[in-house]
């Protein structure tokens, strides 16, 4: 890495992408992060130094080409978390529109995807790039057709990837349930207060990224232990 290592972290407004800005920035880490909504991302990376806060949408291909500029010419780190559920309550795939599906996998598939082409050229070897995943990519849930299958895409992509990029840690993580503002939605008026918080998933993923893992498949709370 280089002596002041640069993460571009997708989805940082709240939940485990604020979590793990939070923990690469008490790293010494410069990061750039981004999420949808321009107020709620600048209050949530408030007080946080050497974060580049950028809203918008990582499904626009402008947005992307900014979030890898403001990175500057070498990237140690890329965690593409930004994501949605799709519509909620969840529809059977056979009453899906058509339409949600698509935006599903725009932001859960074509988007990471995207970012991650931007950003090769500027990947330092050794690098490492997180997607974050689901146990819906490789269970059937009923109601989770949208938001599991989009998951499972994204699962074979970064396996691939990792295959042909060689020189890079590429990993698909999944950060188990948590009490998360996309858990609530997939589950509307279920009470989560039992669920972990975003912050137990964090130590996994920094095992990921500051350890020296082959590239692959990983929950992010098996990982606690390699990382203590």
């Amino acid at each position: 890495m280089s002596a002041v290592p640069v993460g571009i972290v997708t989805g940082a407004s709240r939940g485990l992408g604020l979590a793990l800005a939070r923990a690469l920035v008490e790293r010494d880490w410069r990061l750039v992060v981004d999420a949808r909504g321009a107020t709620a991302l600048e209050r949530a990376v408030s007080g946080l130094e050497g974060v580049i806060a950028i809203a918008g949408d990582v499904a626009d291909p402008e947005h992307r080409r900014v979030l890898v500029g403001a990175a500057g010419d070498r990237i140690d780190l890329l965690v593409n978390n930004a994501g949605v559920l799709g519509p909620s309550p969840q529809p059977t795939l056979a009453s899906y529109p058509l339409a949600e599906l698509a935006r599903v996998y725009d932001v859960n598939v074509f988007a990471p995807f995207a970012l991650i082409q931007e950003a090769l050229p500027r990947l330092a070897p050794g690098a490492a790039i997180l997607d974050v995943t689901s146990d819906a990519a490789g269970e059937a849930y009923e109601g989770w057709g949208g938001y599991g299958s989009s998951k499972a895409a994204l699962e074979q992509l970064t396996a691939i990837l990792a295959v042909e990029q060689r020189q890079l840690r590429v990993y698909s993580v999944d950060p188990g349930d948590m009490r998360t503002q996309t858990y609530q939605q997939a589950f509307p008026g279920e009470d989560i207060s039992d669920l972990p918080l975003p912050e137990a998933s964090v130590p996994g993923l920094l095992a990921l990224i500051e350890g020296s893992l082959p590239s692959g498949r990983y929950r992010a709370r098996e990982l606690v232990a390699v990382q203590t």
